[in-house]
C-alpha cells in the first residue's frame, strides 16, 4: 500500500488533467484506434464528444502508416478477427517507429487463448500505458486465468502488484480499472474513487476509457506532462464527466447520451472541484 501524498497532490494532479483537457480542446489530438466491432461508434462518439478527433483505421497496409502520422493510438483486442490481429501488430509498429503513444487494453484475456497470445506479444512492444479490468492485468501478468468474459472476478488492490511489474518490466503506465481506479508507473501509485456503476452498463463504457487516455496521450506530446500524468488525467475527466451524467440519467440508456454531453460540457473548474485522488511512492 501507497504512503499518502500531502492533499495538495490532488490539485496538482487535477490542475494538470484541466490544463491537458484544455490542450486537448484546442488543438484536437488525431486518435487512431483498432477497436472491438461492438464498441466502435461509441468510442468514437466518446473522443468526439470529448474533443478529439477519432480515426477506426483496422486495414493491413493502412494500420502502420496511419499510426505514425496519429497523436496517439489504441490497441483493443475485444474482437481480434485475422485482420485486426495483423493490423494491430502493423500500427504498434509504425507507432514504435515514429515516437506515437499507444496504449494496450488487453479485453477478456486469459482464458482465451488467440487474444491471450497476442496480448503477450503486444506487451513485449513496451505499450505507453496498459489499461485493464484487475483480472485482465493479473493474466497479463501471467498470474491469473482472467475473469468472467470481460468481467474483472478481481478486486483492484489485488492486481496492484501485478500492475507495478507490468509498469516496470515495460516501462508502461499501468491503470487498473474499477470501483477505485489505480494508475501507477512502478514508483508513483494513483487511486482515483471517481466514476459510477452505470459506466459497467453500458457496452464500451470501459472501452472508450482506452481511446481517451490515447488521446490525452497525444495531447501530452506538446506539454510537459508525462505519460503518468496524461493517463491519470484521462482516468479522472472520464470518470468525473461519469458522475455528472448519472446525476441527470434515470438508467442506463440515458446515462450513455448523458457521458457524450458531460464529457462535450466539463469545464476545468469542474476538474478541479470534483477530483478525488489518493497517491504516493511505492
Amino acid at each position: 500500500m501507497s504512503d499518502l501524498l500531502r492533499p495538495e497532490s490532488t490539485i496538482d494532479l487535477a490542475g494538470a488533467a484541466a490544463t491537458l483537457w484544455g490542450v486537448l480542446r484546442e488543438t484536437p489530438p488525431l486518435t487512431h484506434c483498432i477497436t472491438n466491432t461492438v464498441v466502435t461508434g461509441f468510442t468514437a462518439n466518446v473522443l468526439l464528444a470529448l474533443g478529439a478527433a477519432p480515426a477506426m483505421v483496422d486495414i493491413v497496409d493502412e494500420a502502420g502508416m496511419f499510426a505514425g502520422v496519429a497523436s496517439g493510438v489504441l490497441i483493443n483486442l475485444g474482437t481480434p478477427t485475422p485482420e485486426q490481429r495483423a493490423a494491430s501488430l502493423e500500427a504498434v509498429a509504425g507507432a514504435t517507429a515514429s515516437g506515437t503513444p499507444w496504449v494496450l487494453d488487453p479485453v477478456a484475456i486469459g482464458a482465451l487463448p488467440v487474444r491471450t497470445a497476442l496480448a503477450h506479444v503486444l506487451v513485449e512492444q513496451r505499450p505507453t500505458a496498459i489499461r485493464g479490468n484487475a483480472s485482465e492485468i493479473l493474466a497479463l501478468a501471467g498470474l491469473s486465468a482472467g475473469g468472467r468474459g470481460v468481467d474483472a472476478t478481481d478486486t483492484t488492490d489485488a492486481a496492484a502488484d501485478a500492475a507495478a511489474s507490468l509498469a516496470r518490466r515495460h516501462g508502461s503506465v499501468v491503470a487498473v480499472s474499477g470501483p477505485v481506479d489505480l494508475i501507477t508507473d512502478g514508483e508513483r501509485v494513483l487511486r482515483l474513487s471517481n466514476g459510477h456503476e452505470l459506466l459497467t452498463r453500458v457496452t464500451g463504457g470501459g472501452c472508450a476509457l482506452g481511446a481517451v487516455m490515447a488521446a490525452f496521450l497525444g495531447a501530452a506530446r506538446t506539454t510537459e506532462h508525462d505519460a503518468f500524468s496524461a493517463v491519470a488525467a484521462a482516468s479522472l475527466v472520464y470518470t468525473i464527466a461519469a458522475e455528472h451524467a448519472a446525476a441527470t440519467s434515470t438508467g442506463p440508456g440515458s446515462f450513455a447520451v448523458a457521458l457524450l454531453d458531460a464529457l462535450a460540457t466539463l469545464s476545468a473548474d469542474d476538474i478541479v472541484a470534483d477530483a478525488r485522488v489518493e497517491g504516493g511512492a511505492r
